[in-house]
């Protein structure tokens, strides 16, 4: 395996090449771009790569299901640390191309939903064509199969390209979050503010089978931060859930509801504890009564003195 290598959804210039550049490590591994996220993460999977990173997440279209879909099938994988990268678009360009000129744009498929109403104000007749990535789509300009496409300013010299509009977006404040992808080893230690990914397949299609699931999580106070479902391809009606929970697998809580899902589920795919992006330590989740780990102890010590008469 290459200790030094991490891989990341490509070509050079998207915002996942960004995001990536914000990791201290990143200075000293070779970066090396990949087509697509499945072949970012097959990368790490056959030992190409220390590790991937890749979108999962975004503030306005949700979870980025390419990524959801190769972490909860194949060869397991573990999340070992998460960025969140405020993202605003720029129209690129050929040099001397007018806003006038642009009859058709492209861009990455989460894109779209978060530049489409400054598209229905600004270029209502545009042919929309998505893109592998938002960078693609700048080399694709480049090489003039459209005449602009959605993507970071910073791919502009990359590309020959120039930013005709900036600070593009719909919703203020977007973001996007990005993990780094490794293959499954011992979980960092935890830090007080962390999160658990973990993917989850119902036994039966029955009422209420979600809701046991979600209770595990409940009665025990931990929130969930998010849950998407997937298809498992197995058929119309057969699905997956993705869920991020706030915690640590060795926080008692989050360890406990962790049992009770491997008991009552098919199958549970542990894709890791890290620790949360953009929280400050004076920003620590406070938990309710009887959920921290002293809370479960003096409990298991009280369970202990009935079992020898000295409750």
């Amino acid at each position: 395996m290459s200790a030094t290598r991490y891989t990341y959804l490509g070509p050079q210039g998207t915002f996942t090449e960004a995001a990536l550049r914000t990791l201290p490590e990143a200075a000293t591994r070779e970066l090396v771009p990949m087509v697509s996220v499945p072949a970012a993460l097959d990368a790490v999977r056959n030992g190409e790569a220390a590790a991937a990173l890749v979108p999962i997440e975004n503030s306005v279209e949700g979870g980025v299901t390419a990524t959801l879909d190769e972490l909860a099938s194949g060869e397991p994988l573990m999340i070992y640390r998460e960025v969140l990268l405020p993202i605003a678009f720029a129209l690129l360009v050929r040099p001397g191309t007018a806003l006038s000129d642009v009859k058709t744009v492209t861009g990455h498929p989460v894109a779209q939903p978060q530049v489409r109403n400054w598209l229905r104000a600004n270029l209502p007749d545009a042919v929309w064509e998505s893109a592998a990535s938002n960078a693609d789509g700048a080399r694709q300009v480049q090489e003039g199969r459209f005449d602009a496409a959605f993507a970071g300013e910073f791919a502009a010299a990359t590309y020959g390209l120039v930013p005709l509009i900036t600070e593009i977006h719909d919703a203020e404040n977007a973001e996007t979050r990005f993990v780094l992808v490794g293959r499954p080893a011992r979980p960092s230690a935890p830090t007080g503010a962390d999160k658990t990914s973990v993917v989850l397949w119902l036994r039966a299609d029955r009422p209420g089978a979600l809701l046991e699931l979600l209770q595990e999580f409940a009665v025990r106070g931990v929130n969930l931060m998010l849950i998407q479902s997937r298809p498992t391809g197995e058929g119309i009606g057969n699905y997956c859930f993705a869920v991020d929970a706030e915690g640590h697998v060795s926080d008692r809580r989050v360890g406990e509801a962790l049992m009770g899902l491997k008991r009552t589920c098919p199958e549970v795919r542990f894709l890791g504890s890290y620790p949360r992006a953009g929280v400050a330590q004076g920003d620590l989740p406070n938990l309710p009564a009887g959920t921290s780990d002293g809370a479960f102890t003096a409990a298991s010590d009280w369970l202990t003195r009935c079992l020898d008469g000295r409750a």
